[in-house]
């Protein structure tokens, strides 16, 4: 009898929690529900993106984004229910929850399948350093052969980021981003910030992290990667433009050691007439390990910096400086910090006060990480940067060891307690709030300068924040090189464009040793790698040598009329000739979403053969570049050094090849040309058909490189710097075959007046029927602006054409 009445008792409960489960309230976003114990809400952000949170029934939160910027609009999407399953509908996308299951789903308009959750949420108790919370994970399920794409800079080699597992968590040489998006034109961001796992197995693609008091992640819908990187930047923040300098070439090293070696480096290219528009000084400028970071000249070699800052500028040359995200204890920021608690204890570099490898830990240095994640410690860090740093004129910030550095880590220091809670719970998002505090607080000193910074981290909305990131203290070898290509790529593909790397690698003792004079620079193997790394780093957002154990100057490399010093040459004249085609694509960035780094897929998603090309690339919507990414004069010699191990000088391996090496024979490689398109050679202007594969043939100054057809390129003037001469007769390449396009972009190249409307835009469009070049009325204006200039119109058969412009629009037929 008594068990008869439990099954009863049973059955009523069955009953009434099916009856709870299939129903729901509706929201001013969407819907609540709570479903197998589980709270489930869905919120439309607009449109296109939807936020998904999963809580145990009953746990009460608050949850406060550091990425999301976006807040919800009046969406109101049509929601309708058919048995147990839900419908929200809004003029992109579908969403649909099965009140039975508690699985969402994702369709386009059509009703055809995007992605589908798998399984029920995961929710484990956990202890996170004294507060209740959990570690959450939730599935997916992705078709098999749907490539996927982002997760932050990795230096794993793939372009698809399908059958791995990655722990994501922020390092010095691979920076994580919890976002990834798909070919079939959605993209997920897993809006979490502790040490994330994700895994892509044939049972599920899944994301679990540490902590987290509720799964939330968002849903958006572009149709195609440009459009998910578009719907990414409106939740997260849109970028902010480069002053036009930016996009000049940059030569740095580790380090230069006196202010009148820094001021040296930018007197001798004037010299040589090689262009160069930005000089970086690395570390110890402040003096010794104990006076780390102090944001002061305390080493008596830099002890006129105003003059240096001052000299660097009258020769038309821009200048960053190093700060990092730590302090040494003899400095003005740590006593205050310390004072009021923003100060962590976990080990970061340097470990020791002493110039000495491995670290000596007879002598600690006592430097510590500050907490970025107090608005009141990032309003003190910017204190002492602009009182000891930028009011000297500096023109940004090389924001070193911003993930930031947790050495010989235990498993305790993540309950260090943080202005947000407990490190463990935020780890992921430093960069994002270091970064921030340095951009917010310039920007409200000054709207005269832009705002530049060259960082080693990022999280997921950093590109609202003026930040390029660079890749790290990678291994000079071509196995780095190949790398560099898919983790930029990737990087873009979450949402920030802003991408570059040590060009020829940090480490590259290991050239070292085989050559009479110990230098790498003399070495060709490095010769080689370095030659091929900076034809590479001429089509990324920013063209930036720098590197340890070897100088990394031109002049280093030989004299002109030598194949490397030459090659090298080529390529830097190359950028600056491409600065108004790289400015106006720095336009299309800021304003309409686009990236300068495309994967081949974000033009040519319907040839499958480039879904998982992982070392070609466009550059802007017209160049595609196949940089020469393994030994074709040298040995390639396999070179395993972490950013740890290539600290210590003695690891240098003797290479005895000496053989002579002629860098002009002629090689070859080949190059995939996307369906759908013609293409050039940039070289030659010879003609192919895409769709097929070609053999280019190369020599150490030629690498791969095509346009498509229907581009028009803007080409610039001969100049020392980027803002040397006018663009009053630039010449317009147009690339025959195709109907194109391009908008010439000027403003006044560094302040922040173009958000107030002063800038001009002139189209430009080539009609190939009737062979029409069309330059249309100039939109727009600001201060100093050509009010008439001249346009030399060029076609690949080599016919030209001057146009007289005075900003009406203006036609010229072949």
């Amino acid at each position: 009898m008594k068990s008869i009445k439990s099954v009863l008792i049973l059955m009523a409960l069955c009953c009434c929690t099916s009856l709870i489960g299939q129903d729901y309230q509706q929201t001013p976003e969407g819907l609540k529900a709570t479903v197998n114990s589980v709270d489930v809400e869905l919120q439309f952000y607009t449109p296109s993106i939807v936020r998904i949170l999963k809580s145990p029934d009953g746990w009460k939160y608050v949850k406060e984004s550091l990425s999301v910027i976006e807040a919800p609009q009046k969406v109101k999407p049509a929601i309708t229910k058919e048995g147990n399953t839900v419908r929200l509908k809004s003029s992109e996308m579908e969403v649909t929850l099965n009140l039975e299951s508690g699985i969402v789903a994702f369709f386009n308009t059509k009703g055809e399948p995007l992605l589908c959750e798998k399984g029920k949420p995961e929710f484990t108790d956990f202890n996170d350093a004294g507060t209740k919370t959990f570690a959450v994970k939730q599935t997916f399920l992705l078709d098999k052969d749907e490539p996927l794409y982002g997760l932050g800079i990795l230096q794993n080699g793939k372009m698809s980021q399908r059958n791995q597992t990655k722990h994501l968590v922020q390092g010095n040489v691979e920076d994580v981003v919890p976002f990834v998006q798909s070919v079939k034109g959605y993209g997920l961001f897993w809006d979490n910030y502790s040490p994330t796992n994700f895994a892509d197995k044939p049972e599920g693609t899944s994301f679990q992290s540490e902590v987290g008091d509720c799964i939330d992640y968002y849903f958006m819908y572009g149709g195609n990667a440009d459009g998910v990187v578009a719907q990414m930047r409106a939740l997260t923040g849109q970028v902010p433009m480069f002053p036009l300098w930016t996009y000049g070439y940059f030569q740095s090293k580790e380090r230069y050691k006196s202010q009148e070696e820094t001021v040296g480096v930018v007197r001798k290219y004037r010299e040589l007439g090689v262009p160069l528009d930005g000089i970086i000084q690395d570390w110890q400028y402040w003096g010794h390990n104990y006076l780390w970071n102090a944001m002061d000249f305390k080493n008596p070699l830099f002890s006129e910096p105003q003059k240096m800052i001052n000299d660097v500028h009258g020769m038309n040359a821009h200048m960053l400086i190093s700060i990092w995200s730590s302090f040494g204890p003899m400095t003005k920021p740590y006593r205050e910090l310390d004072k009021k608690g923003m100060l962590f204890n976990f080990s970061t570099w340097p470990q020791s006060g002493l110039e000495t490898w491995p670290p000596d830990m007879e002598y600690p240095s006592g430097v510590r990480v500050y907490d970025a994640y107090n608005p009141k410690a990032r309003d003190i860090y910017w204190k002492y940067l602009n009182e000891g740093i930028f009011k000297l004129g500096m023109d940004g910030w090389w924001m070193d060891s911003t993930e930031p550095d947790h050495l010989d880590w235990k498993p305790e220091d993540f309950n260090t307690k943080t202005y947000l809670g407990s490190f463990r719970k935020v780890r992921n998002a430093y960069p994002l709030l270091a970064v921030g505090g340095v951009y917010d607080n310039q920007r409200a000193v000054t709207s005269d300068k832009r705002v530049f910074i060259l960082t080693r981290s990022v999280f997921a909305g950093q590109q609202r924040y003026g930040a390029n990131v660079w890749s790290g203290d990678i291994g000079s070898s071509w196995e780095s090189l190949r790398n560099q290509i898919p983790a930029g790529l990737n990087f873009t593909l979450t949402g920030n464009p802003n991408f570059n790397t040590d060009i020829g690698g940090f480490f590259a003792g290991h050239y070292n040793k085989s050559w009479n004079d110990g230098s790498a620079t003399k070495n060709p193997m490095f010769q080689e790698l370095y030659v091929r790394w900076l034809q590479f780093g001429t089509f990324t957002p920013m063209m930036r040598s720098h590197g340890a154990d070897t100088p990394r100057e031109i002049y280093q490399f030989g004299k002109k009329g030598e194949p490397v010093y030459d090659a090298i040459e080529k390529m830097i004249s190359l950028r600056y000739s491409l600065l108004p085609y790289i400015y106006s694509t720095s336009w299309e960035v800021t304003e309409r979403q686009s990236s300068f780094m495309r994967a081949l897929v974000m033009d040519f998603a319907d040839d499958k053969s480039v879904w998982d090309i992982k070392d070609q690339y466009m550059f802007g919507k017209s160049f595609l570049v196949a940089p020469v990414v393994s030994a074709q004069y040298t040995p390639e010699k396999v070179v395993k050094v972490n950013e740890n191990d290539g600290w210590n000088r003695n690891n240098a391996q003797k290479f005895e090849d000496k053989a002579p090496v002629d860098f002009m024979q002629a090689k070859s490689a080949e190059v995939y040309l996307p369906a759908g398109a013609t293409w050039y050679d940039f070289w030659t202007n010879e003609k192919y058909d895409g769709g097929q594969k070609v053999k280019k043939e190369t020599t150490i100054d030629v690498i791969p490189l095509y346009v498509k057809a229907g581009s028009i390129i803007p080409m610039g003037p001969k100049v020392q710097y980027a803002t040397e001469k006018p663009w009053d007769n630039l010449e317009l390449r147009v690339y025959v075959g195709a109907d194109g396009s391009f908008v010439l972009y000027e403003d006044e190249f560094d302040n922040y007046n173009y958000e107030l409307g002063a800038y001009t835009e002139i189209p430009i469009a080539w009609n190939n029927a009737s062979r029409q070049l069309t330059i249309g009325a100039r939109k727009g204006a600001y201060k100093g602006m050509l009010n008439n200039r001249k346009f030399t119109v060029v076609l690949q058969d080599g016919t030209r054409k001057v146009v007289d412009y005075n900003g009406k629009r203006v036609s010229v037929k072949f």
